[in-house]
């Protein structure tokens, strides 16, 4: 209702009443097409520079394209190294514990040492280093060495001249290069310029002609080796430190799979005489103990190991840590203070055992097929040859009539063609189920 002497404002049309609304019209109004919005924010040109996706996520995807295809069937997979049996009950329960104890007032805790726990540290250096010098501040805990190795190189920064294993597992090199210490992808030998790939094959028994070898700051070393299987002996070992002490280089050692060597080699790099001033150690509990999804592992980093100006490498990762890393959960540091017990490490041994049988059984398969087979000793992993064959063609051809995924050999790098990678990670059931199909395609 109006107020008493107000007037009505013009609305530019006439008002009938008792008539018609009119019908409203629709109008349409024709965007100009607008381009994708973009910021001014320049993309590292290091991402740039890596040629195709990360092996595993690519593996992955050709997998479920597999499937879509073929959706009755069932896949095996035995390509990536992840772990399929339970965490054994004695850590399991330790895990619960400690976080249940967050529920109580006395078993609290809130942010840790970033190093670790001091508990956990020193039962790692008396359980893997006992005799060896290493002292429980030279233990960092973390939540895995691949975390830890992308770490290092931003300890090292990316002025650093970088080797590699030729195959080797990825990460050192894809690392390298989103760091930028390296040049771009060269597409015919499918290696990327400013690394130094030292080839690890058959006729040097798998281990670097050391030799023909670059002089470089940083040496990634994996040992046992993934993905061939081979294990490097004492002899071997104490030539590649002997090699980077006169070089003044140092070695990231990547002892993953420690736990699996059986023939009495060296389990660590630090019972080679002069590691300790060279090496940096890294390891975890995914293969041993099965936390692949849990995430724990600890990297050593001996107080003697020095830049070229004197500064101890220790001080350094010490400051990285405590700046990009707040400390591993503080659950999963009580299962790891079970897995170093008595009782733990029986059951991680268990684990191990199980874990090699499996591989024994893969590489016994290949063998009375007749094919080239390498490693599956001392590591969990079976190398098999299919000579002048690609790697990828031999990757499609098993998963296409055998439905089982392995891994290319050249996903590993140029020295990894013609092979392709065969894990021991996997339930006996479907380890036997694999075994049969192979046996039916390839067995003679």
């Amino acid at each position: 209702m109006m107020k008493h002497g107000a007037t009505m404002r013009p609305t530019g049309r006439t008002a009938v009443v008792g008539a018609a609304r009119p019908r409203a019209t629709r109008t349409v109004v024709r965007m100009a097409a607008v381009s994708e919005a973009t910021t001014g924010v320049k993309r590292n040109p290091n991402l740039a520079k890596l040629g195709a996706g990360y092996l595993f996520p690519e593996i992955g995807r050709r997998r479920r394209e597999h499937q879509e295809k073929n959706p009755d069937a069932k896949i095996i997979s035995l390509g990536i190294g992840d772990t399929t049996e339970p965490i054994p009950k004695v850590i399991t329960d330790a895990l619960q514990g400690a976080a249940a104890g967050l529920n109580t007032k006395e078993g609290y805790s809130g942010y840790g040492a970033e190093q670790g726990m001091g508990g956990l540290r020193d039962k790692l250096a008396s359980r893997f280093y006992d005799g060896l010098g290493i002292g429980s501040d030279e233990v960092f805990v973390s939540d895995g060495s691949k975390c830890d190795i992308s770490r290092m190189l931003m300890l090292f920064g990316s002025d650093t001249s970088i080797a590699v294993q030729d195959p080797a597992y990825p990460a050192y090199v894809d690392s390298s290069v989103i760091m930028g210490a390296t040049g771009v992808l060269n597409e015919e030998t499918s290696q990327y310029n400013n690394i130094t790939y030292m080839n690890c094959l058959k006729e040097n028994g798998f281990f670097p002609d050391l030799s023909k070898a670059n002089k470089t700051d940083l040496i990634f070393f994996c040992n046992p080796n993934n993905p061939t299987g081979a294990c490097a002996t004492r002899e071997q070992l104490q030539s590649l430190v002997d090699f980077a002490k006169a070089n003044g280089s140092i070695i990231v050692y990547d002892a993953a799979y420690a736990i699996y060597i059986e023939d009495g080699s060296p389990k660590s790099i630090y019972e080679i005489e002069g590691a300790d001033e060279c090496c940096i150690e890294t390891c975890s509990f995914s293969k041993y103990a099965g936390f692949t999804g849990v995430r724990l592992g600890w990297t050593v980093v001996p107080n003697k190991l020095k830049f070229s100006d004197g500064t101890p490498v220790n001080k350094d990762w010490n400051r990285i840590m405590t700046t990009c890393f707040n400390g591993a959960s503080n659950i999963v540091q009580g299962g790891g203070l079970a897995c170093v017990t008595d009782a733990g490490f029986d059951a991680m041994m268990g684990l191990v055992t199980y874990y090699k049988e499996n591989c024994k059984l893969i590489r016994e398969c290949f063998v009375e097929m007749g094919f080239e087979v390498y490693g599956g000793v001392n590591a969990p992993y079976v190398w098999v040859g299919f000579e002048g064959r690609p790697s990828w063609d031999v990757f499609a051809e098993i998963l296409e009539k055998c439905d089982l995924v392995t891994t290319p050999g050249s996903g590993f790098g140029p020295s990894g063609e013609g092979f392709v990678r065969v894990s021991a990670f996997g339930n006996r059931s479907d380890v036997e189920e694999a075994i049969r199909r192979l046996k039916k395609v390839y067995g003679k």
